[in-house]
């Protein structure tokens, strides 16, 4: 009985417990007695740079000898979990792991800067990007939520003929929050407010005339536009810096898609679990 009992004891499931996870560590990760950390001077100075960014000033001897405790630290429980298998099938470990290999493929794809020849290809290429936008100055009557049929075309007539007869345009259409008149504003700023195809349709309706109706993201509307300057593709030497942003944005993209498309040949990828019907 008192083997029994002794046996039922939940101290002895946890000693043992203990002593299988570490014969289990010893199996998957044996000791190594020469294990050896080495702080260079690139540490030091990696280590002397994060703290004046953080801090806005170098730190002193004590404070210095801190951080690399720390980083020693850091190092050893890294090395530890390691050896324990840690980082297998952990998702944080593998973006950063992924995120690692990406910034090393930019950086071998970033020691050639752009010529011009490179830019001025590229602007061609994407034209609309970086062209500057129309410029408009307008007022609408908003005649409500989108509708075909007569129902449009008397709100049209209505608005029209109350415009010919000198009424104010604010006191004509449907209560809206909608800004009844924009001044100099460009297109893209009132395809924000209004809907791209309604920004797109006044760049090409008449000039000094009420027109309509023009489609919004929320309804129909009579415009008028007094002014518009038309978008213009710019000349390199305008928008040279954005250029050059967005180009090695792209180059960059293009590294780690051709750097993986390399990795990706050597893998041979086996899909061994059953595919799910969806009904």
């Amino acid at each position: 009985m008192r083997i029994r009992r002794f046996l039922g004891e939940p101290i002895l499931h946890f000693l043992l417990l203990g002593v299988g996870l570490f014969a289990a560590y010893q199996w998957r990760a044996p000791g190594d007695s020469s294990g050896r950390i080495v702080i260079t001077q690139g540490v030091v100075d990696d280590l002397v740079t994060q703290h004046v960014a953080a801090k806005g000033r170098e730190p002193s001897h004590s404070e210095l000898n801190h951080l690399i405790e720390w980083y020693v630290r850091d190092e050893i429980l890294y090395r530890e979990g390691v050896k324990l298998g840690l980082d297998r099938d952990d998702i944080v470990v593998k973006r950063r792991v992924r995120q690692k290999i990406e910034l090393i493929a930019e950086e071998d794809a970033s020691t050639r800067a752009p010529t011009d020849a490179d830019l001025s290809a590229y602007l061609a290429a994407n034209q609309a990007r970086f062209a500057q936008p129309a410029v408009l100055t307008f007022e609408q009557v908003f005649l409500g939520p989108s509708t075909s049929g007569p129902a449009v075309v008397h709100a049209v007539a209505v608005t029209r003929e109350a415009l010919r007869n000198g009424t104010d345009p604010e006191a004509l259409g449907k209560p809206t929050l909608l800004p009844l008149r924009m001044i100099d504003t460009p297109a893209d700023l009132v395809a924000r407010d209004f809907g791209d195809s309604f920004a797109a349709a006044l760049e090409n309706a008449p000039v000094g005339e009420w027109a309509g109706p023009i489609d919004s993201s929320f309804g129909m509307h009579y415009v008028r536009v007094s002014d518009r300057t038309p978008a213009v593709a710019p000349q390199l030497a305008a928008v040279r810096d954005h250029v050059v942003r967005e180009w090695e944005n792209e180059r960059r993209q293009r590294a780690r898609t051709d750097a993986y498309a390399t990795l990706r040949g050597a893998y041979e990828v086996s899909i061994e679990a059953k595919p799910t019907q969806r009904p």
